[in-house]
């Protein structure tokens, strides 16, 4: 059995709580036994979701469908989408084709599909109709067993502003792909704030400042954005981190196509990398993952799994995936 699979395993059967009275039985009646403790991790309020992000800056054939095939693997109870989900930048018929080719492929996990919204998701107002049409709130929340899920939008400006900064971005892009990525970052959509930290409406900011004070009692409070947005000077979001400093929070966002962990307000900030997106390994770690989180009781545990590690029965990366490059540092690409 591949040593990735073995660590799997072990990552969720492994914990401290006894099992109920006949979930466990054998015929050793006296004298020492061939194992250590009987001490099981089976708590009812255990569970583990999966999260991925970012597919975009020109979509690798064939990794999305592989990672989602390699979380059938897994059983997460759910999965989130962390954004940058589809391209963009296409009239109504491009958007829809792309979002049914997203969800089509993104359905081979097996499990419940929670969407967040990235920029090439939500950045015009063709993209945000669509969404609401498909998708409905750009911002929303649950719970699930007893612990309260976070959902923002990073796009959450007013009308003007986003159609000002999606003309940016439109000369921007063909900025880029005419004359490469250094003259892409000298174009005003590069350097504009809302590109690498995103926006968020006082409206956004009262909603979840009156959803954590309906909620004091979760277990957990898990955040999900797609840009970093406390990277900006103070905003409304800071509205939003004072509600949550004095409960147990994580928090999790994309964008950047590079994982990166940092330690803010006391809670665990993780920027996940890629599931297809374009690489950036000149800049840090961009490779293309998967996030495994489990929650028991009060405690939550967070694996990351490089999709070359994650094989079948057989040994191999589901849909041949043994042929993709997942990496690409490894590859040279």
């Amino acid at each position: 059995m591949p040593a990735l699979i073995v660590m799997v395993i072990l990552f969720i059967c492994t914990g401290s709580i006894q099992l109920q009275a006949g979930d466990f039985s054998h015929e050793i009646q006296d004298g020492p036994k061939p194992w250590k403790s009987e001490a099981f991790d089976a708590e009812s309020d255990r569970f583990m979701f999966a999260l991925h992000a970012d597919l975009t800056g020109g979509e690798r054939p064939h990794i999305f469908e592989t990672a989602m095939r390699q979380l059938a693997l897994l059983h997460p109870e759910f999965v989130i989408s962390a954004g940058d989900l589809i391209e963009g930048g296409g009239d109504r018929a491009a958007l829809i084709e792309e979002w049914e080719s997203f969800e089509a492929r993104a359905l081979l996990a097996g499990a419940p599909l929670f969407f967040v919204g990235g920029n090439h998701d939500l950045s015009s107002e063709l993209e945000r109709a669509v969404w609401g049409e498909r998708h409905g709130p750009y911002f929303y929340h649950f719970i699930y067993k007893n612990v309260l899920f976070l959902i923002l939008d990073s796009e959450d400006m007013s009308e003007n502003r986003r159609a000002k900064i999606a003309t940016e971005r439109a000369e921007a892009v063909k900025v880029y792909k005419t004359d490469g990525a250094e003259a892409f970052a000298q174009t005003a959509y590069a350097t504009s704030p809302e590109r690498t930290s995103g926006a968020i409406s006082d409206a956004q900011a009262d909603y979840f400042v009156s959803v954590l004070a309906a909620e004091p009692d979760v277990r957990h409070s898990f955040v999900f954005v797609h840009k970093p947005v406390w990277q900006a000077e103070k905003t409304p979001y800071t509205r939003i981190e004072t509600a949550l400093s004095d409960r147990a929070h994580t928090v999790f966002n994309g964008h950047v196509h590079v994982y990166e962990h940092r330690v803010r307000n006391a809670a665990d900030h993780i920027q996940i990398a890629t599931t297809g997106g374009q690489q950036f390994p000149q800049i840090g770690t961009s490779e293309d993952h998967v996030t495994l989180v489990t929650v028991s009781g009060e405690d939550v545990s967070i694996a990351t799994l490089l999709l070359a590690g994650i094989r079948d029965k057989t040994g191999a990366v589901p849909s041949e995936g043994h042929e993709l490059c997942f990496s690409a540092a490894e590859c040279g690409e």
